[in-house]
């Protein structure tokens, strides 16, 4: 991916943003979940800093897979400023070292076979695997921690709004399997808030939308995943519900500068919903773009008894991102621009 022009264009745009990118000279970060979606992009744009601004800031990526990272990042494995861990964040973690600058938590199931199949897991990554790093940027004298939440802790509209601001909280059925990710998120964040108040942590909190990117894995069971691979492979798209579910959308190329955003300018315990009203769009609407990109029809097919059970019940989850903007960030792609993008890289790869 990384040899794509139009990969390489996002590169440039998310190296160039307007940020205090002197935070992270001659410092390290450590991402979890970094072969994931956001992780590969973030972790590329860190080294492509690195090569272009000479920023010299030093990635401990972590993951449970080294053979599949090692994969994504073919291109800089074996570079002194990158550091691949193979690890389970369910343990706790042990570095050869003293100071960590930066942690930014991202590992976790997050799509919606992966609920269904590893409920377990899905809640204990963002519980356990996060009380285990808070522990560990204490101990390492981190001096910004990052959790990285999702649009999903807002749970159900009560009807009373149309946008989520991070305020908002609405209905989630604790007593059930899919509970576990809002869930787990929830309570990620309120340690979060644990540790600020008691162990004097400085953290900050950025939610998700629903996000998309040609970094996405090919197993990932979302509804905008399945499209997009329908739409590559020139199939008609499909549809498993009447698609009147109204969500907030976000290009992975927005949702890291976003993130980005939040993680150097961001204030001590603050949340930020990482979003854009020009990417919020009805689901049977969205499999309409991907139809007309791909120049087939959408179709409609029942889901089968796992992947209904992974799937959110939440029907309006849009979310109010002007908190973010008043840091300066701004959305470059519509839904429809980053559909596009996102299909050329990924047809341009293959």
């Amino acid at each position: 991916m990384i040899k794509s022009p139009l990969y390489r264009d996002d590169l440039e745009y998310l190296a160039g943003l307007n940020l205090p990118w002197n935070k992270l000279e001659n410092r390290c970060i450590l991402i979890t979940g970094a072969s994931g979606l956001i992780g590969r992009l973030l972790v590329d744009v860190i080294m492509h800093r690195n090569r272009c601004c000479t920023m010299n800031c030093t990635v401990y990526a972590v993951g449970r897979n080294a053979d599949k990272a090692k994969k994504v990042f073919t291109d800089i494995w074996g570079n002194e400023q990158f550091k691949f861990f193979p690890h389970d964040i369910n343990e706790p973690l042990e570095l050869n070292t003293r100071t960590v600058d930066y942690i930014v938590h991202m590992a976790s199931n997050t799509h919606p076979v992966a609920y269904s199949t590893d409920p377990i897991g899905t809640v204990t990554s963002n519980v356990v695997g996060t009380n285990n790093l808070l522990e560990f940027a204490v101990e390492h004298n981190t001096t910004r921690f990052v959790f990285v939440s999702s649009n999903e802790i807002y749970g159900e509209n009560r009807g009373d709004t149309e946008f989520f601001d991070e305020h908002y909280c609405g209905y989630i059925d604790c007593n059930t399997m899919r509970a576990g990710y809002p869930e787990g998120k929830r309570c990620g964040e309120a340690l979060c808030q644990a540790y600020k108040t008691q162990k004097g942590l400085d953290v900050v909190i950025p939610r998700l939308t629903r996000t998309y990117g040609p970094t996405m894995l090919m197993t990932d069971t979302k509804a905008v995943s399945q499209f997009i691979r329908k739409a590559i492979a020139g199939e008609n798209i499909v549809l498993k519900s009447a698609g009147t579910q109204h969500y907030s959308y976000t290009y992975v190329t927005d949702a890291v500068s976003g993130l980005l955003t939040v993680l150097l300018k961001g204030e001590n315990g603050e949340a930020y919903n990482i979003a854009d009203e020009k990417s919020d769009i009805m689901l049977n609407d969205l499999a309409a773009i991907l139809a007309q990109i791909a120049g087939k029809k959408v179709v409609f097919e029942l889901p089968d008894a796992i992947e209904k059970a992974g799937y959110s019940t939440a029907t309006k989850a849009r979310l109010d991102g002007s908190k973010l903007k008043a840091l300066g960030w701004k959305a470059k792609y519509d839904i429809k621009s980053g559909m596009e993008k996102n299909i050329e890289i990924l047809k341009d790869m293959i």
